[in-house]
């Protein structure tokens, strides 16, 4: 690619990518810190992947998806998982109507932009391969007509990762469907004085759209138009194929830690994160760091541990800092 094309690119990337910023203000004036999350889910609404959050309760989660869902001027849906629910319950299902003796169909919650599948661990897995169905196939198929759901469209599911009483983990299959799976922490002190604030005050601001879907759908062709070097690409396949063969890349005492590394489909998120990163810091090509940055998001739901590991209290966490510290940089 020519450099006067990289140059282009970038200009249009600077232009096209100005309402970042504009969602960045819009949710700060609910959103009290948590940056973190909110530029999660932001990269899984630029890159058309649905993020897992794993966090406390308490933690604003399903106040971020839903301030981001009115800034984007988006139709939201939350569903709360529990342990009697049905998949019709997501999906919908076929009501017989007496006036017309037919039946009809009444479409259920997943019919939305913006969809939080709250403590998605506490539902069988049944119910959870319902969504997820309609996660991959962006489709969902009652009684004998097929519905296309309406784009964007993003799923942002919640799981405590304290309380194992009376859960149903997802399996790793499942869960891997997840482009990022996200770890949300405690507000710091200052962040924390300024929530209690608010909500004593409790005079909330009112979210007005900033943007629109046409927007959002925009700019997602404009992420896959983002400039990787060939380097880049081999970063990416070296960090992923280190997880499979750590020996290979020196680091075999990864080698009895590790029980599967990511799949092809780390590989293409990783990518697609990198390139949705690149945008939000508004740059038409992906450089090193985006992908460092994003790297735990993708990866830490997609390497699976041995009973070695667990014995010696490592995670995914420290398996993932160890390989970006020793794989080569471009």
């Amino acid at each position: 690619m020519q450099s006067v094309d990289i140059e282009a690119l970038n200009q249009q990337i600077y232009i096209e990518s100005a309402f970042v910023e504009k969602l960045n203000e819009a949710t700060a004036k609910v959103i009290v810190g948590q940056n973190y999350m909110i530029e999660r889910l932001m990269l899984g609404l630029l890159s058309n992947g649905h993020v897992l959050l794993e966090g406390l309760p308490g933690l604003a989660k399903t106040l971020a998806i839903k301030t981001l869902s009115s800034a984007v001027n988006a139709k939201f849906s939350r569903v709360q998982f529990t342990p009697d629910l049905l998949p019709a319950d997501i999906i919908g299902t076929m009501i017989f109507n007496p006036s017309k003796n037919e039946f009809t169909v009444r479409q259920g919650p997943i019919f939305a932009n913006f969809v939080l599948a709250d403590e998605i661990n506490r539902a069988p897995a049944k119910v959870q391969s319902a969504l997820l169905e309609a996660m991959q196939e962006r489709q969902v198929t009652i009684g004998n007509d097929t519905f296309k759901l309406d784009q964007p469209f993003l799923v942002l599911a919640t799981q405590n990762p304290i309380e194992q009483e009376g859960t149903y983990p997802l399996p790793e299959a499942q869960v891997d469907r997840f482009m990022l799976k996200a770890k949300i922490t405690y507000p710091s002190k200052e962040e924390e004085r300024e929530i209690v604030r608010r909500n004593l005050k409790g005079d909330f601001e009112k979210i007005e759209a900033v943007v629109q879907t046409e927007d959002i759908m925009r700019a997602r062709k404009t992420v896959r138009k983002v400039y990787m070097d060939e380097k880049i690409e081999q970063y990416i396949l070296d960090i992923v194929f280190s997880t499979r063969d750590p020996k290979a890349y020196g680091m075999g005492d990864l080698g009895h830690l590790i029980n599967y590394g990511g799949s092809p489909r780390a590989s293409i998120n990783l990518a697609m994160a990198s390139k949705a990163y690149a945008f939000m810091k508004r740059r038409g090509y992906v450089i090193p760091e985006d992908i460092r940055n994003i790297c735990h998001d993708v990866m830490r739901h997609r390497i699976g541990l041995t009973y070695e590991a667990e014995a010696e209290n490592i995670t995914q966490e420290d398996i993932i800092s160890k390989i970006l510290n020793t794989v080569e940089v471009p």
